[in-house]
């Protein structure tokens, strides 16, 4: 369980994150919507700390990750998450299974013997089997994301953060994200945190879905909460996602499996 409380975050006198509070799951399919620089990434940053709150408090498990301050006890802690970077965030000198398995070294104890083992079964549950000895540079757009995914899986994280999982990518292909985020969840029993603005993407796969607007979360609930929801700013954001046509688009992602 992740328990966020009463953050905030400013940057050069600019406030970004303000008195945000929020609490997910253990299970969650969690979706963070609002508009760009409402401070989406920069709260999934304060939780794995890659950035420092200026107040408030964040307890992953119990453990108020705020005020660890020693790097032996904050990578601890973020071996327990993965993170699934906007652009993917490939290292291009390095093959598919290096880049997949560049932070194992890092993050875990796991002989280096075993890390070609560990790479072809993530690259396999992401559909990318013959893919290990490919540079960045040989793959496409949707296949980047893949290989980034199996990277963000590969020390078995509890959470998963996927930080606009969908953007720049074709409707096809973000169904097929979109899929394998599912089935992550699933197969992997992964806690999984979405920042997005794709809305059809949150109403399609989240078990819980809040806006966060003006630094706070102004709305939280179950997509279909969301869709009865009267605040003004939430029906203007997701008039989309209760379009009929948008519904149908994503349609087969609950139901017959697509190839990957």
């Amino acid at each position: 369980m992740i328990e966020i409380k009463k953050i905030c975050k400013s940057f050069s006198g600019k406030i970004v994150l303000d008195n945000a509070s929020m609490v997910i799951n253990d299970g969650d399919t969690f979706s963070v919507i609002g508009p760009s620089g409402c401070g989406k990434s920069t709260l999934l940053k304060c939780i794995v700390r890659l950035i420092k709150p200026d107040s408030g408090d964040i307890l992953v498990d119990g453990k108020n990750v705020v005020h660890i301050e020693d790097e032996f006890e904050l990578a601890k802690v973020r071996k327990d998450f993965g993170y699934l970077f906007q652009g993917g965030a490939l290292f291009d000198s390095l093959t598919v299974m290096e880049n997949v398995t560049f932070g194992l070294k890092y993050l875990t104890d796991i002989p280096k013997s075993e890390y070609p083992r560990i790479a072809r079964e993530k690259l396999a549950l992401v559909g990318l089997e013959k893919a290990e000895n490919l540079k960045p540079a040989e793959l496409s757009g949707g296949m980047k994301k893949r290989a980034a995914l199996a990277r963000a899986i590969a020390a078995e994280p509890k959470y998963i953060f996927y930080d606009e999982p969908t953007t720049g990518l074709d409707p096809i292909t973000s169904d097929m994200i979109l899929e394998l985020i599912s089935d992550m969840a699933a197969k992997l029993k992964i806690t999984s945190i979405i920042v997005t603005h794709d809305i059809r993407l949150a109403f399609a796969i989240s078990t819980r879905i809040a806006m966060l607007d003006k630094g706070n979360f102004s709305v939280s609930g179950t997509p279909e909460e969301l869709r009865k929801s009267s605040d003004p700013t939430v029906k203007k954001f997701t008039e989309d996602a209760l379009c009929p046509a948008a519904d149908g688009h994503r349609a087969g992602l609950n139901g017959k499996h697509r190839t990957v």
